[in-house]
């Protein structure tokens, strides 16, 4: 009973959460934008100039998601512009099906190729294959074709206009609800992290469990540096700007040193089973700090709901106590687990200034001009997408899977219009609809889309059936189709499953005003889901399979590349001293990014037909050994820029070298070159290098050990991602 008494407010906060998100917002917008047109159509007796603007509307909406103004501004515009197009020329389609086939396919594959241009650019192709499909379902009556057209780019504009009038009412609604999901997420991860430092927890499962947030962190993190850079171009040094953008910079640190420590988590276990109190004690400190995160995140710009820092004082001055009561019982077997505590003490301690400073910066800071982060730095960090034309041609290969997605789906469509016109089915379109809005590149997504896809067609047609047997007035159909397609937009990213149900529905009832047949268009649209779901399967199986063990050398090799970058940055850095340069930072960034974009890889290859699931455990090993050698570069990275560190002795310099050596060897095993054998450092060889000066004080003997200790780490992982790099060569 307790149970579910505390789950109801929980259900109540995530209610009240999702009705704030720009998601429901936003699927509101397409409602309102949809809806006045048709309304004011049928009022003054212009119905079908109101459902051309309805459907314009429509059609512009997909590229309105997140990222900055500018992008969703232009990316509406493009939307609005090539489905004014599509229909222009879909309007004059009126061969016989014979010629009518493969020029459907042409404008399928052309418009999906657009999608090249990366993420926003495949939302204008949805939108051009959304009106392509469409002009097949309504065929105009009282306007001249190209009147039609027109009026669906004005239909465009409007949603536009809506968009932007939403916006200038509340324009930090995006980023906010962006940079409460990274606080979310990193909380998480911490939390994860924390879970990793003890041997209760399942570890594979933990690990997975991390790979996944680095990679959701990842995405939040570019579309947050969009936004801003967006932001300062248009609105110049804003404090909120500003200020959003220091909090932003702490939790990537946040996350960097969250990945710095633990990473032996042989010698964590041991240290457990010696002194279990202690980790214990760290564990309820790292949890903590991720509950403080988290409610920071839910409580946006509300600084009264802020935790306190005394719960937490409270936790570092009982684990601080712990460690002295340690140092003074220390003997000489247990130097190695004092400093292994004493670095993840000192961690903790960094994670709670960040944490201070995010509060501090939240709140009614003000901000120094020194303060501010160039825009020319900040530029940098953003990746800038290509749009000329020479991608287009460079794509034209059976190598790109932007090419064989687009072939694959122009076929499928061709196919299914085929069989519709040829059984002569009610609504054809209906399975080419399906068609394009199940089919994705990677199996994966297609897979899930497929079997979600029809369970809500099937449990939105049985709802639909026994409502219309119950329900006869139209302006309540009006009401139940408007409020399911507004539901359904806003969970087409929660959850598709129950999205597919409320479109169901909503279709259902817009067609229930129109026909009094109406249970025959749900047999139709089930039957039409059905077949235009099983045509998109088949098609991922065997027209131009993109299967991912094909691919995911390549995502390795940028993995590693990335990582060799990143630890060549950091050895130039202890070496030299100073101030972390902006190239630093932008190779610690390309680094999480690469290999996040190999665990994605490595997850979408997971969800592949087992036979298709080639050398996956060994491919498994690389992928976490490219993310904990990105672990243990973190620990590294933050040692070495938070503390006063001694010189580099010659010792660092050669292993620094051998294990770049080991590094540049893994990317000519994968490039199919022939190895040169494997390099040898000596056995603690980085301690011996140190002077005995090096050792006269603790903080001199902890950067000895944690120096010493993770390039003997680093180059142990180099050698097996050498020898696991050359088993899969063989193969």
């Amino acid at each position: 009973m307790n149970r579910k008494a505390d789950m109801l407010p929980e259900k109540r906060k995530e209610l009240l959460l999702f009705l704030k998100s720009t998601s429901f917002s936003k699927a509101v917008l397409i409602g309102v934008s949809a809806t006045i047109p048709v309304v004011l159509g049928i009022w003054s007796g212009y119905f079908e100039i109101g459902l051309a603007l309805c459907f314009g509307a429509f059609w512009s909406s997909p590229s309105d998601t997140s990222g900055s103004y500018r992008h969703k501004k232009y990316g509406i515009l493009l939307s609005a512009l090539l489905a004014t197009v599509v229909t222009f020329i879909g309007g004059y389609l009126h061969f016989q099906t014979l010629f009518l086939i493969p020029v459907l396919g042409v404008l399928v594959f052309a418009i999906s190729f657009i999608a090249v241009y990366g993420f926003r650019a495949s939302l204008i192709s949805f939108s051009g294959l959304l009106a392509l499909v469409l002009s097949f379902a309504h065929t105009v009556e009282t306007l001249e074709i190209y009147q039609y057209a027109l009026l669906i780019g004005v239909g465009g504009l409007w949603y536009l206009l809506l968009s932007t009038l939403w916006y200038r009412l509340d324009p930090k609604a995006p980023t906010e609800e962006i940079l409460s999901e990274t606080f979310r997420l990193t909380s998480e991860f911490l939390q994860t992290r924390g879970e990793l430092v003890g041997p209760e927890g399942d570890r594979e499962a933990l690990q997975s469990r991390l790979l996944r947030l680095q990679s959701d962190l990842t995405e939040n993190h570019a579309t947050l540096r969009e936004i801003f850079l967006q932001s300062r171009q248009r609105s110049g040094r804003s404090y909120y700007t500003g200020k959003r953008l220091l909090v932003f910079v702490q939790l990537v640190e946040i996350l960097e040193t969250a990945m710095a420590n633990p990473v032996h988590y042989d010698k964590m276990d041991a240290l457990l089973e010696k002194h279990p109190g202690y980790v214990k004690g760290f564990q309820d400190l790292i949890f903590e700090i991720a509950r403080q995160l988290r409610i920071i995140g839910e409580a946006g710009q509300n600084t009264r709901k802020y935790p306190s820092h005394k719960k937490l004082a409270k936790r570092f001055e009982s684990v601080g106590r712990q460690i002295v009561t340690f140092t003074e019982d220390v003997k000489p077997n247990d130097v190695e687990d004092h400093l292994i505590l004493q670095n993840l003490y000192e961690y903790q301690e960094k994670q709670f200034e960040k944490l201070k400073r995010i509060k501090w910066l939240l709140g009614n800071s003000v901000l120094r001009k020194e303060d501010i982060i160039k825009e020319d730095d900040l530029r940098r960090f953003v990746t800038s997408q290509e749009y000329h034309p020479k991608l287009l041609l460079r794509n034209l290969s059976f190598e790109s899977n932007i090419f064989k997605h687009a072939l694959r789906l122009a076929v499928t469509v061709m196919i299914g219009y085929g069989i519709g016109v040829f059984f002569d089915f009610q609504n054809p379109y209906w399975i080419l609809l399906t068609i394009i809005v199940i089919m994705r590149p990677s199996y994966g997504l297609t897979k899930s889309r497929t079997k979600d896809r029809i369970i809500g067609t099937l449990i939105g047609g049985a709802i639909a059936s026994g409502l219309v047997f119950l329900i006869h007035d139209p302006y309540l159909y009006g009401g139940l189709g408007i409020l399911s397609m507004v539901i359904a937009f806003s969970m087409v990213q929660r959850n598709y499953k129950a999205a597919a149900t409320f479109i169901t529905l909503g279709i259902i009832f817009i067609y229930a005003i129109m026909r009094p047949d109406v249970l025959t268009v749900i047999q139709f649209r089930v039957l039409d889901t059905l077949i235009g779901a099983a045509l998109s399967y088949v098609a991922l199986l065997f027209l131009w399979p993109a299967w991912s063990f094909l691919e995911i050398g390549e995502d390795i090799k940028s993995s590693v590349k990335a990582n060799k970058a990143f630890f060549n940055c950091i050895s130039k850095f202890y070496q030299r001293k100073g101030e972390a340069s902006t190239e630093f930072k932008i190779s610690r960034k390309e680094a999480f990014l690469e290999t996040s974009n190999l665990s994605s890889a490595f997850q979408r290859m997971a969800q592949e037909p087992r036979s298709k699931q080639k050398n996956l455990d060994k491919i498994y090993e690389l992928v976490v050994l490219n993310h904990t050698f990105l672990a243990s570069l973190s620990s590294l990275s933050t040692y070495i820029q938070n503390h006063n560190t001694t010189e580099a002795s010659q010792t660092f310099r050669e292993s620094a070298g051998k294990i770049d050596a080991n590094l540049a060897q893994v990317l000519q095993i994968l490039g199919n070159r022939t190895s040169t054998g494997l390099n040898e450092i000596p056995e603690k060889g980085l301690v011996s290098g140190y002077s005995a000066a090096v050792y006269a004080t603790e903080r001199n003997h902890q950067e000895a050990h944690l120096i010493a200790e993770q390039m003997h780490w680093l180059f142990s992982m180099s050698e097996k991602m050498m020898r696991l790099a050359e088993e899969l060569t063989r193969q």
